[in-house]
């Protein structure tokens, strides 16, 4: 399973977006299925909203409905280290959803993420040590 972030999911919905058929492009060719978290979602929406008006959020909400990709199941267990990754990273800052997808990559055991963050992605080390790789930035 490869990680998704916030900003693959609004290059890939908003047509104006400068990744948009880099995003597709990549969609396209993977060959395994995407992973994210509710805080991701709920950030996409978010941005496609407000970059694309209402249709661009519900397009991406029946792609979640239709489960396009997995949705990882934060549990309250999860928030501890959450908070923790958020004072680590305070001096960037790290917000809830980066936090959940570290979290995520610690689950998994690896870190392979598509992302256009690449200044936060690649400072954040997932269980401590070990660095994100960006798949997104492969196939430019």
């Amino acid at each position: 399973m490869i990680i998704a972030d916030t900003g693959f999911f609004v290059a890939l919905g908003n047509q104006n977006d400068q990744k948009h058929q880099l995003a597709i492009q990549v969609l396209n060719d993977l060959k395994e299925p995407l992973i994210t978290t509710y805080p991701v979602i709920t950030e996409t929406c978010y941005l496609l909203a407000r970059g694309g008006g209402n249709n661009a959020q519900c397009i991406f909400l029946r792609e979640v409905a239709e489960e396009a990709f997995e949705v990882f199941d934060l549990r309250s267990s999860h928030v501890g280290r959450m908070v923790e990754l958020m004072e680590k990273y305070a001096d960037l800052p790290m917000d809830m959803a980066d936090a959940s997808l570290v979290v995520l990559a610690e689950y998994l055991g690896h870190g392979r993420i598509l992302t256009v963050d690449q200044r936060y992605f690649s400072t954040y080390r997932w269980n401590n040590n070990h660095p994100f790789e960006n798949l997104l930035m492969n196939f430019q």
